[in-house]
């Protein structure tokens, strides 16, 4: 007996555990389906409770400040305002709406610890006007996630931890007017958002203020329209105190730009130094750079030049007229460019004077002042009289070089000279004929009895005679040819006629 209740026992007490297992389980069990079904949820969201978890009002529905790790679902395809914020949505993937909301133009997801935005986040959502995304844990943004959003207008990224900002996240904005990037970690300024080229068509705010960066491009900042200056906000940055950034800072904050005059104790930079103590970027040409001061540079310009006034204004799309020195109204015959500013020219000297532009829209109006100053001078005036000066040196150098030349390189044509002899010596010859006969004709008449000598000039008559290089050749060849006496004979008495103090005429 004593055995067998023993075994009663142990067979009780192993159906009692059975039995207590089966009761333990069993719940779990139950809950299986419960937790199964709760997973899908969070992965798709919770079914959406207009009257406990948000407030449906017309097509707005608001579900902040609730807790929520989920989008509630589905949502009615009215719905124009979702407002999301304050709660703890951590991802938002790509099926995080089962369908598409063409009517819904606002989403807010700020203040949700947002880590993960799928590339796909945005596709059944396209109608969006205004995203806020502000206020997150984003650290980077990648290529074209905002593509699809061709409609955006206004996107609110500060506030986040974002540091790497893809060349192409923004591409396909083109009507977003307004980007804020502040408050984050970014080191490097997106110039491409509002170079000419590769800007965004209709962006007129960007604002990278409180960020990382550490240079700026700043003569690509300095070739910007005023209508874009006006709001690019890059103060509270890391910034090197340089000369050239004081220059942009003050020219910025002389044009009543908003980027510099809102916020002008924030634009600060950094002093070289193990402390980077920080100092005001207008205080630069009073302190420690002692960078030159800002002024208004007033256009001047030469007589006959044209000259290109601009009507910078700080808003888009204004209307503009100009005024003429003396008030007088734009002629017909000057020409307006397409953005506003004026051609004048070929420039007189009565064209100096102060041109005014009225720039005027519907909801803001400016004035902006151009002085003129034309020289009575025309601009080349040095360089020709320059040009005059040189033409004169260098036509003296040229007839220099035509003395010389006629001095040393012309053929000589002495008797000492190479192949001259034989031309010199019959020359001589002729010559000394014609000398020895006239001093004949001197002693003839001498020896007369007259007192005095008669010059005569003698004729050569050739009649049947032929002249060659100036020398007489007889018609008969037996004179040519009588011998070297009559010729030396009459060389001597021409030399010695030479010698003589009888004038002689050839």
């Amino acid at each position: 007996m004593m055995g067998g209740s023993l075994w009663v026992s142990h067979g009780a007490t192993e159906a009692l555990f059975n039995g207590r297992s089966f009761i333990a389980v069993l719940p779990l069990a139950l809950l299986l389906p419960t937790v199964r079904v709760s997973a899908q949820m969070m992965m798709i969201g919770g079914p959406l409770d207009c009257e406990e978890t948000c407030v449906c009002a017309s097509n707005i529905v608001s579900c902040s400040k609730k807790n929520l790790t989920y989008v509630p679902t589905p949502l009615p395809n009215y719905t124009a305002v979702l407002d999301l914020s304050f709660n703890s949505i951590t991802r938002l993937r790509a099926e995080w709406t089962p369908h598409s909301l063409n009517r819904l133009h606002s989403l807010i997801l700020s203040h949700n610890n947002l880590t993960f935005l799928s590339s796909e986040a945005f596709v059944s959502v396209t109608k969006l006007h205004y995203l806020d995304l502000s206020f997150n844990s984003l650290r980077q943004l990648d290529e074209c996630i905002f593509e699809p959003l061709e409609h955006l207008e206004v996107l609110l990224l500060y506030s986040n931890c974002i540091s790497q900002v893809n060349r192409a996240a923004f591409s396909g904005l083109d009507n977003l007017q307004r980007l804020y990037l502040s408050q984050n970690k970014i080191s490097r300024f997106p110039l491409e958002l509002v170079k000419n080229r590769s800007r965004l068509k209709a962006l007129r705010l960007l604002d990278v203020s409180s960020n990382k960066i550490k240079a700026l491009p700043l003569s690509d900042l300095k070739a910007l329209p005023a209508w874009i200056k006006n709001s690019l906000y890059f103060h509270n940055n890391p910034l090197p105190c340089t000369c050239d950034l004081h220059d942009l800072v003050a020219h910025w904050h002389l044009k009543a730009l908003s980027s510099t005059m809102d916020f002008k104790e924030s634009h600060t930079c950094l002093l070289p130094g193990l402390q980077k103590e920080k100092m005001a970027i207008l205080d630069l040409d009073k302190h420690y750079l002692n960078c030159s001061e800002v002024k208004v540079m007033d256009k001047s310009a030469y007589l006959e030049q044209r000259l290109v006034l601009d009507c910078d204004s700080r808003e888009r799309d204004m209307m503009k007229n100009w005024v003429l020195p003396g008030n007088i109204s734009l002629s017909p015959a000057m020409e307006t460019l397409d953005d506003g500013s004026l051609l004048i020219g070929p420039l007189k000297a009565e064209d100096s004077g102060v041109y005014i532009c009225y720039a005027t829209s519907d909801s803001f109006n400016e004035t902006l002042y151009v002085t003129v100053t034309v020289f009575n001078s025309t601009k080349s005036g040095g360089l020709e009289n320059l040009k005059t000066a040189y033409t004169t040196l260098i036509a003296c150098l040229v007839s220099l070089v035509m003395v010389l030349i006629y001095l040393y390189l012309t053929p000589c044509r002495c008797a000492c000279c190479p192949g001259q002899g034989l031309e010199k010596s019959d020359s001589f010859h002729s010559s000394t004929v014609s000398l020895s006969q006239a001093h004949e004709e001197t002693g003839q008449e001498r020896g007369e009895g007259r007192g005095f000598a008669y010059r005569h000039v003698a004729f050569m008559q050739p009649k049947d005679q032929l002249e060659q290089n100036g020398r007489l050749n007889p018609i008969e060849e037996d004179e040519e040819c009588q011998g070297d006496r009559e010729r030396r004979r009459s060389d001597a008495e021409s030399v010695s006629s030479v010698c003589s103090d009888t004038p002689m005429v050839v």
